[in-house]
């Protein structure tokens, strides 16, 4: 994992080849293809190692400055050379239709672990509704993150997330759903 995101770093995944890799790992390009089926798999799983080593769930008992930490911490991960390796590899999915349904198969239906970890300690709190962990709305704060980023750079500034938080966020989140106000239940039940 180590190697693919070292080669990720300096070549970019348009660059980056199982031989490159292989070579840096000190491993056989035969015991990689043993694990993973391309380059695509074997980034994608790197990327997802990264991502999970490197956050540690804020748990202050308050769902405002869990999030808060949580979107600080993804923006640090931006602003380092993972950051950079994220942009790259959004910008390959453009032009790489098999890599962008890996992308899509692989990240998109598994959610973003964290933020939904941080809702469901708020729905046992008691401060969140449990039907929103069946919502959109889970990923509202980590999709405008992203964009934030992807349009401004790194590294997003607190003003900023502090804005997403409150003037989005929680509005959104503990605010009741459409036809669900008053105790409502999905189907009018």
């Amino acid at each position: 994992m180590t190697a693919t995101l070292a080669e990720l770093t300096e070549v970019g995944y348009a660059a980056l080849t199982m031989d490159r890799v292989a070579s840096r790992a000190r491993t056989s390009k035969a015991a990689l293809y043993r694990r993973w089926s391309g380059r695509a798999e074997l980034v994608l799983d790197a990327c997802k190692f990264r991502t999970l080593a490197d956050v540690e769930l804020p748990d202050t008992g308050v769902l405002r400055t869990d999030v808060i930490g949580l979107l600080r911490q993804m923006s640090a991960q931006m602003d380092s050379p993972f950051g950079g390796i994220l942009r790259g590899l959004l910008a390959e999915m453009t032009s790489d239709p098999e890599f962008a349904r890996l992308v899509r198969e692989r990240v998109h239906t598994g959610g973003p672990v964290a933020i939904r970890t941080l809702l469901e300690r708020a729905v046992e709190r008691g401060e969140v509704e449990p039907w929103i962990l069946g919502s959109r709305r889970v990923t509202v704060a980590t999709d405008l993150l992203r964009n934030e980023f992807l349009l401004f750079g790194a590294p997003v500034d607190d003003h900023t997330i502090t804005e997403i938080v409150d003037d989005v966020y929680l509005p959104l989140i503990l605010s009741p759903a459409p036809g669900r106000a008053g105790g409502a239940t999905p189907g009018g039940e």
